[in-house]
């Protein structure tokens, strides 16, 4: 069976608001860069790129599941429901995907209630604290993955 050549991408809670909502801690680019920047970056490995953001939890979890059918891994910014929420995580651990895990800010540095991610354990790459470009590092670090599991 040969690997699908999509990436599915989650940006979670608020994460519709890029460009405007506290931009001196997430800067001014908006989700459609976000989206731009991993679609480009997954293009430069012939991979595609199905984008979803919701504000929703069951929304995403469902986005989730789905992927196990047609996707060769996930990079998701779960937003504040990395700090909340198990459900997420089980989908993400259930759907036996490689996992990226990506935050525009250092969450490590930010309010304690932020310090812990349940997503944490289940992603196999972290890109944390580099702003919107770090979302085509995780691409790049997710790719390196998928390709490891290609070939072994």
């Amino acid at each position: 069976m040969t690997t699908p050549r999509r990436l599915l991408l989650v940006n979670g809670p608020n994460l519709n608001l890029l460009g405007t909502r506290q931009p001196e801690i997430y800067g001014r680019e908006t989700l459609a860069d976000v989206e731009r920047i991993t679609s480009d970056a997954a293009a430069r490995f012939g991979l595609e790129v199905r984008a979803i953001q919701s504000n929703h939890e069951g929304v995403l979890i469902d986005a989730i599941h789905a992927a196990r059918l047609d996707c060769a891994g996930i990079v998701i910014n779960a937003g504040g429901l990395t700090h909340t929420s198990v459900s997420l995580r089980d989908a993400l651990a259930s759907v036996d995907l490689p996992v990226a895990e990506v935050h525009i800010s250092n969450i490590r540095e930010r309010e304690r209630f932020r310090h812990f991610s349940y997503i944490e354990d289940v992603a196999v790459v972290h890109v944390i604290g580099e702003g919107v470009p770090g979302y085509a590092r995780a691409v790049e670090r997710l790719v390196e993955v998928i390709s490891g599991r290609a070939d072994g």
